[in-house]
């Protein structure tokens, strides 16, 4: 029988993304896909400035950015007219190295991943899935279904963890009963990648809120092809599958200015506003959509569940390699599930107020929605509010057992504030995925030799404005987790602090905990 530490079932983005983070932290990885190969379709389009980031360690960033085209802005459009236009490279500036959201169809997307998982030494095994799966307390035993000459043939495999990435009809998730309370929307959606002409077909996205039917348009060429999302309305929803481009309403279209040279691809589908009740059950987890999906409004999903995989990938890994206790691994459901949660309502408000009938909510669409939209984004704080909520910039943890402390406005569990200073950027990944102590300032001789001692990653910043800017204080010590967070703030930088908070979680990773002599 064929024994692995992590059995990964679904080699979509997100399943990718953890099998290679996995991979490059020295853990042995199998994953399973039930398809012949990457998918052939444009689907998730929007990559978003905190997935960049964490594709840095990865070693993705930047082959994606120079794959993908930037989109440097959103634009509402009302009755044919620009009414707001709303510039991501202003509000992200100061906040990320990627002021932008990125346009690059999953498809290629895929092609990407497949190829640095196999440059890692990770094949995917197509052609094979899950067909059942047992948790034995120390490990799990899973039976694999595979096509051999077009016959399936079941073989078993052993693996100490099994990780779900396989969907919104995860069988995983089915199997381990933990449900997917939520709900599906009234409207049919449409997607369709296109080949249009007009003023909007000039590489931005736009969103035209003409009326209930809405559609926005994702532009991944200066040149016009972009992907076009929306819904349909009237009598034609009732037909489902039978339906193509020619029933899609031209109103919304024609508001901006778009006129639809050609059609490369078009689907309908319902969508769902969903969150399961746990995303961990023994030695079994749910990522991505197995474990949440929602509304595609604001692009959020792929984002999500690739979030997903980096917050687990580097608790396995500690866990496996027996640097840290089981315990770890209960925090990526209590960090990821609030977010899920908040994300679904968030996202179901805005499509609702898109979506919604009737003469007023014409009229907020119409009038209200623009002028609040251009006010709001004319100042500096909401504006990057704003791009922070887009990006997922603003995600923390601080309610996470593992966040402790703050220094200046920075509080453990957020998200590492960018600064780039003097052509020295604190973003910048490690030789290896694993945890860091940063100082803005100078670090104190105890702190060294802790570190030194302890093979800890120590990075000190020569102290600058920008660093008081981005809410550090001066000599403080930040604790910075493998996925950016802050773990634990620490005003006194003090290498006995990181000491209590190693061995408050019982962490072996620096063994740092002594025994305890018995005294007779």
């Amino acid at each position: 029988m064929d024994r692995y530490d992590v059995l990964i079932t679904g080699a979509g983005p997100i399943g990718m993304v953890l099998a290679l983070a996995l991979a490059k932290q020295g853990i042995r990885v199998c994953i399973v896909d039930k398809a012949a190969g990457p998918g052939t379709t444009s689907r998730a389009m929007a990559v978003q400035a905190r997935t960049l980031e964490l594709y840095r360690p990865l070693g993705l960033a930047d082959e994606v950015v120079a794959a993908g085209k930037r989109n440097p802005a959103i634009n509402l459009w009302v009755k044919g007219k620009r009414r707001a236009h709303l510039d991501f490279q202003s509000a992200g500036a100061r906040l990320t190295p990627y002021p932008f959201v990125l346009i690059y169809p999953q498809d290629a997307h895929e092609q990407l991943l497949e190829r640095h998982l196999a440059a890692a030494g990770v094949s995917v095994q197509r052609q094979t899935e899950l067909a059942g799966f047992e948790d034995r307390g120390d490990h799990v035993v899973a039976r694999l279904r595979r096509a051999v000459r077009g016959q399936p043939n079941d073989v078993q495999v052993e693996a100490r963890y099994l990780a779900g990435c396989d969907g919104a009809r995860s069988f995983v998730r089915r199997n381990l009963g933990t449900g997917f309370a939520g709900g599906t929307y009234d409207q049919l959606f449409y997607v369709a990648d296109v080949q249009a002409r007009g003023p909007a077909a000039n590489g931005e996205i736009h969103l035209s809120l003409e009326t209930s039917d809405f559609v926005l348009l994702l532009g991944y060429t200066d040149t016009g092809r972009g992907r076009l999302v929306g819904t349909i309305r009237g009598e034609r929803d009732a037909q489902g599958d039978g339906l193509t481009f020619d029933d899609v309403s031209r109103r919304a279209m024609g508001s901006l200015g778009l006129e639809v040279e050609q059609v490369h691809w078009f689907s309908t589908y319902r969508v769902h506003h969903r969150v399961t009740a746990h995303y961990r059950r023994g030695r079994v987890f749910l990522l991505g959509d197995a474990a949440h999906v929602h509304s595609p409004a604001g692009g959020q999903g792929m984002n999500t569940g690739i979030g997903d995989a980096i917050n687990l990938g580097w608790k396995l890994a500690e866990v496996v390699r027996g640097d840290a206790p089981d315990s770890l691994l209960d925090t990526y459901e209590t960090e990821r599930i609030a977010f899920a949660r908040k994300l679904v309502e968030t996202t179901d408000r805005m499509f609702s107020f898109v979506t919604a009938e009737g003469n007023f909510a014409d009229f907020a669409r119409t009038r209200i929605a623009p002028l609040f939209a251009s006010v709001a984004y004319g100042i500096g704080p909401v504006r990057e509010l704003l791009f922070r909520i887009i990006s997922q910039t603003t995600l923390h943890y601080r309610d996470s057992p593992l966040s402790s402390g703050a220094a200046g406005r920075v509080h453990g569990g957020d998200r590492l504030p960018w600064v780039a200073r003097q052509g020295v950027d604190n973003h910048a990944p490690p030789a290896r995925i694993d945890w860091q102590v940063h100082v803005y300032g100078q670090a104190y001789p105890d702190l060294r030799a802790w570190c030194d001692r302890h093979g800890m990653i120590l990075r000190e910043f020569e102290w600058g404005q920008e660093h008081e800017d981005a809410g550090f204080a001066r000599d403080a010590g930040y604790l910075v987790r493998p996925d950016g967070h802050v773990a634990l703030c620490d005003p006194g930088a003090s290498a006995q602090a990181l000491e209590d908070y190693f061995c408050a979680l019982g962490y072996r990773h620096f063994m740092v905990c002594e025994p305890r002599k018995t005294v007779l």
